[in-house]
């Protein structure tokens, strides 16, 4: 009976680790990862800083 219990433990941990590997990437399914945001906002910064250093 202890065997099977060992046997358990990593079973549990891997259903454990599907269940949270589902939960973690459901926000790349939807779209929803923030990306083109922080691209956009990147492209500003860039834009910025090329302004700020054609001025002096």
């Amino acid at each position: 009976m202890a065997s099977l219990a060992w046997l358990l433990i990593p079973f549990a941990a891997a259903v454990g680790g599907g269940l949270w590997a589902g939960w973690a990437a459901r926000n790349r399914r939807s779209g929803k990862t923030g990306d083109n945001n922080e691209l956009n906002g990147y492209a500003a910064f860039r834009e910025a800083m090329e302004k700020s250093r054609t001025g002096t």
